[in-house]
């Protein structure tokens, strides 16, 4: 774990709260969401961005009207449930559709995370999203956070995870920020390439760096 520090990313944001909104971070495998369940246990919020995503593109009816016009009527099953898969594959080599879906799905996800900001109490909370640096959401943020592992033990990761095969975890990467890119933004970064014991060291660590 170290420090860095990016004038690319501002020090002090305007806050949308009197809490420090924390950004965390990780491409595939790096292990971010572990990361996040181990702040949750020192008892701090978080907002899982990519989860309340898949909410969102099925409980949004106008969300899922303009994604229906951008993809097709097969963006969603029979069931009116979000067609992941069919999405994923319209999008995986299209920059340019990719980022459409993202100006449709990103600004509601904002919203969402503004009304769970104005809930929290919290000195410091944070926001767990895949995007971060992507989106540059990590403008609205106090400081961020990035985890990261060596390429071959996240494809492992992934693999083992998701029965997908090496080359279909690779290809996920390759259309990912590479990761040194996302290094030179970060505030702090946590090294996932060990055991859970030093993974819960580092984040406790920056926590208390943080505070």
């Amino acid at each position: 774990m170290e420090e860095i520090h990016s004038e690319n990313q501002k020090s002090e944001p305007d806050p949308l709260s009197a809490s420090k909104i924390i950004g965390l971070t990780g491409g595939i495998g790096s292990g971010k969401t572990t990361v996040a369940k181990f702040i949750e246990n020192c008892g701090f919020p978080v907002y899982y961005s990519d989860d309340r995503a898949k909410e969102i593109v099925n409980d949004n009816d106008d969300l899922k009207s303009k994604i229906k016009e951008l993809l097709g009527e097969e963006s969603y099953l029979q069931n009116g449930l979000y067609n992941r898969k069919f999405v994923a594959e319209k999008v995986f080599n299209d920059k340019e559709l990719l980022q459409q879906l993202n100006e449709i799905i990103h600004p509601a996800v904002r919203i969402d995370f503004e009304k769970w900001v104005n809930k929290q109490t919290q000195y410091l909370i944070f926001k767990e999203t895949a995007l971060l640096f992507e989106l540059k959401l990590n403008k609205q943020c106090y400081q961020s956070i990035l985890v990261t592992a060596e390429d071959n033990i996240r494809i492992k990761r992934v693999m083992d995870r998701d029965g997908k095969t090496y080359r279909e975890v690779q290809s996920v990467m390759e259309q990912q920020m590479p990761e040194r890119e996302k290094i030179k933004i970060a505030d702090f970064l946590i090294y996932n390439n060990t055991g859970l014991d030093d993974l819960k060291d580092q984040t406790e660590k920056i926590i208390f760096e943080i505070e």
